[in-house]
Parts: structure tokens; sequence; C-alpha cells
């Protein structure tokens, strides 16, 4: 029998952007043997590189290491130099030139084959900024035109595309994916990849109450250490986030995908920082239960009448 969405612990994964050191296959068992559930996989140059050849081949392999060591996975496409060895993460969907929007699709497109053979569960991907001196209708108009060909692409495999807002891009928050979404006429093949850290730095809302926002287009989740008003992924408690009512609204709301710690600057201290990561989400998962079920009121028996 299934235990109730409340009971279940949360699915934790692992980003490959903050193991790049390691060859993929050793990252995965890794992150098996320390007991996590999953792994944000980055298509990178290190790491199933989309661009080199034999793609179809080399993912079967690694569906195939995901199986064995019982590891899902979400696919994420925020590698720095992936298309361009000299613009980190260009180009994007709203670059000037249409051969980038192009090659910026293309990526995605087959991020989305990549992960329907990989079975997994969303794909990952950001609006990037939009070149100096672009009309703002414009950058909205590239978004939701190149936008447009990846959603095809992925009702087509079956696989959900995830956004992520991402501080200084065109879609920063969450008010920004919602325009988004309404853009491309609000399908629901459009999802959300909500960062929890890029919450604390610029959401109005504490992070606990963007969750229940976000809810009903939950497709991944990124977590983090973070400091208001500044973007910077730090390790769990050099920030200044409160990590249980976080958790407790990531199962208050059934979310069931998987939460990929995001720590893509600590790559040289990869393997321990995973470490100490899971056994501190798992604490305050932990801390989150205890607090609910001490808060939870206690069963109201009837009153007996006592004879006089």
């Amino acid at each position: 029998m299934t235990p109730p969405a409340a009971l279940r612990r949360l699915a934790l994964a692992y980003g490959t952007n903050g193991l790049a050191d390691l060859r993929l296959d050793d990252a995965l068992a890794v992150l098996a043997e320390l007991g996590y559930d999953g792994v944000g996989l980055t298509l990178d140059h290190m790491h199933l590189d989309p661009l080199a050849p034999d793609l179809a081949r080399r993912t079967a392999a690694v569906a195939r290491s995901l199986e064995r060591r019982g590891l899902s996975v979400t696919v994420e496409t925020g590698a720095r130099y992936v298309l361009d060895p000299r613009r980190k993460h260009g180009p994007t969907l709203l670059d000037a030139e249409p051969e980038g929007r192009a090659a910026r699709v293309g990526l995605l497109c087959t991020a989305v084959r990549v992960a329907a053979d990989l079975g997994a569960h969303a794909v990952h991907c950001f609006s990037g900024v939009a070149p100096p001196g672009t009309p703002h209708y414009e950058a909205w108009q590239r978004l939701t035109d190149g936008m447009g060909t990846v959603l095809d692409a992925a009702d087509a495999a079956g696989v959900p595309l995830a956004v992520e807002p991402e501080p200084g891009h065109l879609v920063e928050d969450l008010a920004g994916f919602h325009r988004l979404r309404m853009a491309v006429g609000g399908t629901p093949g459009l999802g959300l990849t909500l960062d929890l850290g890029h919450c604390q730095c610029l959401e109005p809302a504490p992070p606990e109450e963007c969750v229940h926002a976000a809810a009903p287009w939950l497709r991944h989740v990124q977590i983090e250490d973070m400091r208001r008003g500044k973007h910077e992924h730090l390790p769990f408690g050099e920030g200044e986030m409160d990590f249980p009512p976080i958790l407790a609204a990531l199962r208050d709301v059934g979310y069931e995908g998987l939460v990929t710690v995001e720590l893509p600057r600590h790559s040289h201290a990869g393997p321990a920082m995973a470490e100490t990561s899971l056994r501190f989400l798992r604490a305050a998962e932990a801390a989150a239960a205890h607090t609910r079920s001490a808060a939870a009121p206690h069963p109201v028996r009837p009153v007996q009448e006592q004879p006089c």
C-alpha cells in the first residue's frame, strides 16, 4: 500500500553540474552509494555530450547505468559552454541571430529525445538574458516562438518541459513563468522548475509559500541555500533559508518529482558536498515531520458522563 504523500520521503537528487570533475558513471556510482534517489543530469561535454557522435548509443548506456543503480533522472540544459566556447550559456532562445536561436532550439529538442530515452521525468530549460538593446516585446516574441517549437517536440515525446525562472533572465520569477505559460496558450506540457534558492533571493513570498503557489505546475525542484537579494548558490547552512517548512510544503502539495541539489560552483568538492547535502536534507525532512506531528491535534474522545 502506498503511503500518503505527507508521509513519503522526498526523492532527493544531486546535479551532475556539481560533479563535473568526475566521469559520469563514477558520479552515478557515488550518488547511488550515498543513498540518493536520482540525478539531475546536465548534458555537457564531460557528461553525455549532446553534440558528440553516437548519442543514441551513449544514451542507452547511461540508461542502463541509471537502472542498475536505481536512480531516476531529470535532464538539465544549463551547461555553460556546450554551444559556444566563448559565451556562457549562449546562444539562448533570445539571441539576436536566428542561427543562434536555432542552435538553442536544436539543443533543447535533443535534450527532449535524450530524456525520452532515459525515462526522465522532465527536461529543464531557461529563457536566457535578452541581448542589450532588444525591445522587450521582441524578446518575448523570440522566446515564445522558440519555446513553441520545443513544446511540440516535448509533447510528441511525452516529456514535460520545465522552465526555470533565473534571476536576471527574461523569465526570472514566478510572474514571468505565468506570463510565458499564457503566451504559449496555457498548454499543460509547459511546467516549472522551481529553484527554492531563487525564491529566497527575489520572490516577495517565502519559499514555502512559493511551493504552494506553484504546486499545479511543479515538474522539477532545485535546492540549495541562498541569501535574500544575492544570487549565489551556497552549501546548506551557509545562507538564510529555513528548510523544514520548505520541505514540509513540498510534501503537503504532494510533489513526487526529484528535489535536486544545485551546487555547480562546488564541483571541486563534489563527492563530499553530495554527502553532507544529503545528510542535511534528510535531517531537515525529519525535523519537518517531527514538528508537524507535534503540532497535530490529539484526537478528541467523547466525554462519558459519570454517575452522580
